[in-house]
């Protein structure tokens, strides 16, 4: 799943790169969501982005972390925690999270009508933070360097992207880092509350 999901949002990515209306009719326009019902907007903004960076970041760390929420969701169906075919909870937490991330811009930018929003971070952050509720103290590289453990790095990231939302004067959607983050960490429980007494024994047992 996390390769074909890799794979689809490349190849629109690209696409929109050298295709500028089709960028457009893809892009998050909350006024063009509320306004205009073009309610396809609030999922296809995902599969799109705004540069070369923007979609290998993206894509690095939705391949590296997507593929730790496959073995996580393979083995709650093995103990019985889930019902279904893993694949299918990684779907609804990949797309429900596009939505999620989503709506604070959606209801901050209605009524700027030249606001524009692309991009996998909000879903990208829903994994990367489902990831670290399973493993709170697994080693993540800060900026590509420096190894934190996963439940201080998130711990950062929240105040980070909560910080620059309220700030708001670069380009990019901090409230979808943040709501996709806090989605990301939620969603184990909805599936299964239990899970949150695994949490909790693992965040205070830590394992070095």
């Amino acid at each position: 799943m996390t390769i074909l999901l890799v794979v689809l949002t490349s190849v629109v990515s690209v696409w929109c790169f050298y295709n500028p209306n089709l960028f457009e009719r893809l892009s998050l326009s909350p006024s063009m969501v509320i306004y205009r019902r073009q309610y396809w907007r609030i999922f296809t903004h995902a599969f799109v982005h705004a540069n070369w960076i923007h979609l290998i970041i993206n894509m690095l760390v939705l391949f590296s972390f997507g593929q730790g929420i496959e073995y996580y969701f393979r083995h709650l169906y093995a103990v019985g925690f889930i019902r279904f075919h893993p694949n299918w909870y990684y779907l609804i937490l990949y797309v429900s999270a596009i939505v999620v991330a989503s709506l604070t811009t959606i209801q901050k930018f209605r009524d700027n009508y030249g606001y524009r929003a692309v991009g996998a971070s909000g879903a990208v952050s829903a994994v990367l933070f489902a990831c670290i509720f399973f493993n709170p103290w697994q080693k993540l590289l800060f900026w590509a360097v420096i190894p934190i453990p996963g439940i201080i790095f998130g711990a950062l990231y929240l105040w980070y992207s909560h910080y620059m939302s309220r700030r708001s004067f670069d380009q990019v959607n901090h409230d979808a880092h943040f709501w996709g983050a806090m989605y990301g960490m939620s969603f184990p429980v909805i599936l299964h509350p239990p899970l949150l007494y695994v949490f909790f024994q693992q965040l205070f047992s830590p394992s070095f």
